[in-house]
């Protein structure tokens, strides 16, 4: 249904991140092996450029090439999940720090990174609340 505004949003189809040349295996190893995301084949226009693509509960994940890649130090994606704490420790086992944040109520989450130090924060409705 479309507001006043004569539009209205659905919701989110992808977050783009950055890496760095040459990323595409590392990528793949974290986005697609631990965190267990199906990898997308980019049209062919888009794959020249590097990087690659993943979706996972119902939005993608798009990880696209840059020079001199900087992490941001406070953009991220805010992720809910499923089984919080089952990732957290997997994440942790996989030697991603995970940062416990109590300060979003109604949410317990945690803040975590990609292998380059992009910031991620994953959620779950909390429901002792």
């Amino acid at each position: 249904m479309t507001g006043t505004t004569g539009f209205s949003f659905d919701r989110l189809h992808h977050v783009q991140l950055d890496v760095p040349p040459g990323a595409e295996e590392r990528c793949r190893a974290f986005w697609g092996g631990l965190l267990g995301m199906t990898e997308l084949a980019k049209p062919p226009v888009l794959a020249a450029r590097g990087g690659c693509w993943f979706r996972g509960g119902g939005y993608e994940v798009h990880l696209g090439v840059v020079a001199g890649h900087a992490p941001s130090p406070k953009a991220h994606p805010g992720i809910l999940v499923t089984g919080l704490d089952a990732l957290a420790e997997r994440l942790a086992a996989a030697g991603h720090p995970v940062g416990w944040d109590e300060d979003f109520p109604g949410f317990r989450r945690f803040h975590s990174a990609d292998p380059f130090g992009n910031r991620l924060e994953f959620l779950e409705p909390d429901r002792s609340a």
